[in-house]
């Protein structure tokens, strides 16, 4: 994967978090629990995936960087 890619990537993924942020609140402020519940879940799985997202990015500029 090129390294604009990842950081588009990772962009993305971040502003889909940020999204969710905001749907949640939106959700518990309407008292709507299964649904803030629901997105909850996704956020932490966009979470879950920029982390690793970073962790590869990472291990990568380092294998670049020793070559």
């Amino acid at each position: 994967m090129s390294q604009s890619h990842g950081k588009r990537r990772t962009e993305q993924l971040d502003y889909i978090q940020s999204m969710l942020r905001q749907l949640r609140g939106m959700a518990e402020a309407e008292r709507c629990d299964m649904l803030a519940y629901l997105i909850e879940m996704a956020y932490l799985e966009v979470s879950d995936i920029a982390t690793n997202e970073r962790r590869l990015r990472v291990g990568e500029d380092k294998r670049d960087s020793a070559a």
